[in-house]
């Protein structure tokens, strides 16, 4: 974390790969639809059939198109070294160094209490005049065995 604003981190992230989907779904229904096509990649669905560990995040942000579900690869993948998706609808890329406002909440994911944290970031964002261009991305940490009121969800926002 490099400062807080009340609720509020701004954070800078290392460089990361993703294996990511876009599919033509709502927020609702992006991330189970997703999730079979990006476990299927994570559990042998490559090219010499090369298990990854699950990993955390799991993140997913409108795009046009749809929605952009990724899965964050384990430490240490590379673009090179990760093994080539047998499903051309899933893409390998490396996510750039960045900086980024988030806002972490607990619970089940709904549109209200996404709205209502998203709103929450903005206004403490715009209350101490940090810019921050580009559409948000909900990130979700546990698996849908976590019970709801310990599951961590956050909203990041990129910094200029």
């Amino acid at each position: 974390m490099t400062r807080r604003i009340d609720t509020v981190e701004l954070r800078q992230y290392a460089p990361y790969v993703a294996a990511e989907v876009v599919l033509d779904a709502t927020s609702n229904d992006a991330g189970s639809r997703a999730f079979p096509i990006l476990a299927g990649y994570l559990f042998g669905m490559n090219k010499g059939e090369r298990k990854l560990a699950m990993s955390a995040p799991v993140t997913q942000a409108a795009v046009p198109g749809g929605m952009l579900v990724q899965f964050v690869l384990p430490k240490g993948v590379t673009l090179e070294s990760a093994p080539e998706p047998l499903d051309p609808r899933v893409q390998l890329r490396l996510a750039p160094a960045s900086q980024r406002a988030t806002i972490r909440y607990t619970g089940r994911w709904s549109q209200a209490k996404h709205d209502k944290h998203l709103g929450t970031l903005q206004a403490a964002l715009a209350a101490a005049s940090v810019a921050t261009p580009g559409q948000p991305v909900l990130a979700r940490y546990n698996s849908l065995m976590t019970s709801w009121f310990m599951r961590r969800n956050e909203i990041w926002l990129a910094l200029r």
